[in-house]
């Protein structure tokens, strides 16, 4: 619809999750309008998080380190785990600031739909954490969906032979 550059930011903010064509428009729109120095800082911004953000060796969280803020807390309870499907899941675990254990980020739930399955998950890393045995409970926090469900399903079963305590979090 438009030509050259802006046809290509609208295209790169369309591929967003949640944007579509009409809200990439208006983004780009916003852009064009704005401070070219807020523009820079948040390009400045992306580029950054591109270069120093990876997944946390120990839980998969995002981290700046080899391993998150959360595993490198001391104070943290090694026995409990709280296994979530993304990132993001861990930050709204923390903003209730309850949870005092570790935390196991899959990277999304097993989807047979969505070609999903349990090897596309980092469920032989939390496989590997429970090991040493000193987990004794893991907290299924994954989403109250039919993959959510299926995932947490499919972790207790792994799960059973061990002496670690299955929990799932109330929802409703």
């Amino acid at each position: 619809m438009y030509e050259g550059v802006i046809q290509h930011l609208i295209d790169e903010l369309g591929r967003l999750p949640g944007v579509g064509p009409k809200g990439a428009q208006r983004i780009a729109f916003y852009l064009l309008a704005a401070d070219p120095a807020d523009v820079r800082g948040l390009a400045a911004a992306l580029i950054e998080m591109t270069e120093r953000v990876r997944f946390c060796k120990t839980c998969g969280n995002v981290a700046e380190a080899e391993e998150c803020r959360i595993c490198r807390d001391t104070r943290r309870d090694p026995t409990i785990i709280c296994v979530v499907e993304d990132p993001k899941d861990v930050a709204a675990v923390e903003k209730i600031r309850e949870f005092r254990g570790r935390y196991h980020v899959l990277g999304g739930a097993i989807s047979p739909i969505d070609g999903v399955g349990p090897d596309d998950l980092r469920v032989k890393e939390l496989m590997t954490r429970l090991a040493d045995g000193v987990v004794t409970e893991l907290i299924l926090a994954t989403n109250p969906n039919l993959e959510g469900e299926a995932t947490a399903t499919y972790i207790a079963r792994l799960v059973k032979h061990m002496d670690v305590r299955v929990t799932r979090p109330a929802s409703g």
